[in-house]
């Protein structure tokens, strides 16, 4: 696996915000808020005073012990997995930055892992510790410790960046929605990191429910915002299996990973959202543009726009609309399956439509027959004829 610290993340984040013309506001706080059928009104605190701001929605991305939540009274059960665990950003002498490093496996009273923070020069300290045991978090504590546990006294920290010491838990949100409040990420769902798969659920959960925000906000039907709570939550929930059957896979010193881990394969078929053979992932398909050029389906459907792909159909059979991007694809249209990579797949019969929505997953398909459907799906989503 490889390790990106988090801070970078952020940057990457941050830097796209900036692109947007907006910045985060560092220093203020969320101490109240009220909502009615029209929107929220919060009260926001940083070192000017107290503001109330009006808006339409407000989402809760404000971690595990979410004010949000418990000012929405959402329930949050699960449990706690009895771990305490050590996490440190630190700069240190004595082991090679490319690789890895693990002692003790298996046995919790010696286990630690010390690995490389790609793109830094840090690596961060990975142990499991006593639940009741104080540990000190200075650069010669965590020397101390790393000997400690590895019988070497050549592995020396020198500064730390960032530490924490924390008990594991696992537990979801009973609700993701309260009429015009949302939770997201950590506010709403939590469980040990094994598998890496906190933030890419947090990300996507914030994903889907962006672009449904922003639908409704350009005229979509209020209930689009629904199918957040109906295609995240189950997600969750089955995040939570799996990072707690890792947890106890690498307490028996089991650090193997599988598919499942790289979250390519979560769709939504069931979804209220979904028409047809639809839900999952858009696969990629390598493609031949009009003046020959190699064209990747993954970059013809990346962006915040829907993309509709026909298959064999006649130029121009749909009507403009604004945020929906028409691609045909067939011997004579803009979009040639050279390779047969497109078909391979799809498995499309001739006139067949695929709509893929903003976040990458397929919405709907549908016959050249059923264009009808198609039309009332692309209304449902707020996409109408300009």
């Amino acid at each position: 696996p490889l390790m990106v610290p988090q801070f970078l993340t952020e940057r990457v984040m941050r830097e796209r915000l900036l692109e947007l013309g907006h910045r985060p506001q560092f220093g203020c706080e969320l101490v109240a808020f009220q909502q009615d059928a029209d929107g929220v009104t919060a009260q926001l605190t940083d070192t000017a005073g107290t503001q109330a701001v009006r808006v339409r929605w407000l989402v809760g991305a404000d971690g595990g012990r979410s004010f949000v939540r418990h000012a929405l009274d959402v329930g949050f059960p699960g449990k706690t997995l009895g771990v305490r665990a050590l996490v440190a950003d630190v700069q240190l002498s004595g082991l090679s930055p490319d690789r890895w490093h693990r002692f003790g496996n298996g046995d919790l009273q010696r286990q630690i892992a010390v690995c490389p923070l790609a793109g830094t020069e840090l690596f961060q300290i990975q142990a499991p510790i006593p639940l009741d045991v104080d540990i000190d978090l200075s650069a010669e504590g965590l020397t101390a410790f790393i000997a400690s546990r590895t019988g070497r006294d050549d592995i020396q920290v020198h500064a730390v960046s960032w530490a924490s010491a924390y008990t594991m838990n696992a537990r979801l949100a009973d609700h993701y929605r309260v009429g015009q409040v949302f939770l997201v990420g950590d506010a709403a769902h939590i469980h040990p990191p094994t598998g890496g798969q906190g933030l890419n659920t947090s990300v996507q959960d914030a994903y889907n429910l962006g672009w449904k925000l922003a639908a409704v906000a350009c005229g979509a039907p209020e209930p689009l915002l629904d199918s957040y709570e109906e295609e995240r939550r189950p997600v969750a929930a089955s995040v939570l299996g799996l990072s707690t059957q890792l947890l106890d896979n690498l307490q028996r010193g089991d650090m193997r990973r599988g598919r499942e881990v790289h979250q390519l394969d979560i769709g939504y078929p069931h979804s209220s959202l979904t028409l047809g053979h639809a839900g999952h992932r858009a696969p990629d398909a390598k493609l031949r543009g009009a003046a020959g050029q190699s064209v990747r389906l993954v970059d013809v459907v990346k962006g915040t726009h829907w993309t509709l792909l026909g298959y064999g159909v006649a130029l121009g059979s749909v009507l403009p609309r604004a945020g929906l991007q028409v691609h045909y694809i067939g011997a004579h249209a803009e979009r040639v399956d050279e390779l047969g990579q497109f078909q391979d797949a799809y498995a499309l019969a001739i006139g067949e439509w695929v709509l893929v929505r903003p976040d990458g997953y397929i919405g709907a398909v549908v016959a050249s027959a059923d264009v009808e459907r198609l039309e009332g799906y692309l209304l449902q989503v707020g996409l109408h004829p300009v």
